[in-house]
């Protein structure tokens, strides 16, 4: 089939990839966010996708909306059989959806119809999901809501990150998403509705949404941090300026704490919650680099009884 790929992160590349080493399928095009400011110097820099498109001298499109008449007219000379979707970012009107004959194909990081949203694997991660996994369906005007081709299961590490399961998903779901082109295209594959039961919504994660609550038992604060690693970062308060809190362990022994309560000893630094204590593992002070907490904790010269959290 002509293909026309759309997507925009880092972790759209790997289905990129193996759709362009797929010997069944033609990737004419890219659909991609328009550069965006990055760095320092907050220059302009081509997504992740379009940098990769553009090496392989494949056309990139960049429209500013999905719905603009340029980029529709485009999409329509094109004329591509299928539109595979890894993380675009931007809903698609209509009138796009309507021009491939087959349709627009979305390769979304749950097990449909759970984590329907932008955040899938950081709400898996934050729900202490076991098992989470990948699903292709067809984009229809409703939010991740159309019938499913497939899926694959992936099981969540206790110490997985974010960005870990994400990693792992993004290449696992590579091959799910050329299968599902194979299967279209040999009219083997049936798109199945989804159920109307269990249903929930992984909206996108904010700042506000990552401060660590230390009233909380131990097991969510180990899940706020790890789900939202690397982004946004989970943060709290330390003598009102913002921490980042990289990573964290639990202390199931360590119950002698009040709620963000710090201890010190020689290697090691304690936070209370509302169960045990964690241990901070590595943490990042208000304009400095990522450090061992130990080494922070050295520089700072917590004082008995210092807290984490608002005051």
């Amino acid at each position: 089939m002509r293909l026309v790929f759309a997507g925009t992160p880092e972790v759209a590349v790997p289905a990129l990839d193996a759709l362009l080493a797929s010997d069944r399928h033609e990737v004419v095009a890219v659909v991609t966010r328009p550069d965006a400011p990055a760095g320092r110097g907050r220059r302009l820099v081509a997504s992740p996708v379009a940098q990769r498109a553009e090496e392989e001298g494949i056309e990139v499109l960049k429209p500013v909306k999905p719905r603009d008449e340029d980029f529709l007219a485009r999409l329509r000379e094109i004329a591509p059989d299928c539109c595979p979707v890894v993380a675009y970012g931007a809903l698609l009107p209509k009138a796009a959806l309507e021009v491939p004959a087959r349709g627009w194909v979305n390769l979304h990081f749950s097990l449909l119809p759970a984590w329907r949203g932008a955040a899938p694997v950081q709400h898996a991660v934050l729900a202490g999901d076991e098992v989470t996994g990948a699903s292709t369906f067809l984009i229809e005007q409703g939010l991740d809501s159309g019938p499913v081709f497939g899926v694959l299961t992936e099981e969540v590490r206790p110490t997985d990150t974010s960005g870990d399961l994400l990693t792992r998903l993004a290449f696992a779901g590579a091959g799910l998403l050329v299968a599902t082109m194979d299967g279209i295209e040999d009219n083997t594959l049936e798109a199945v509705p989804q159920p109307a039961e269990g249903v929930t919504l992984a909206p996108k994660i904010n700042v506000e949404d990552a401060e660590a609550d230390w009233t909380a038992p131990a097991l969510r604060v180990d899940r706020v941090v790890r789900g939202c690693a690397p982004a946004p970062g989970a943060w709290t308060l330390f003598r009102g300026e913002r921490l980042k809190l990289m990573s964290v362990a639990l202390c199931p022994d360590r119950g002698d704490l009040a709620p963000g309560e710090l201890s010190v000893a020689k290697n090691a630094v304690y936070a209370g919650t509302g169960s045990h204590a964690v241990e901070l593992l590595w943490v990042q002070p208000q304009g400095k680099k990522p450090m061992k907490a130990a080494d922070w904790a050295r520089g700072v010269r917590i004082a008995e009884g210092e807290r984490l959290g608002a005051a």
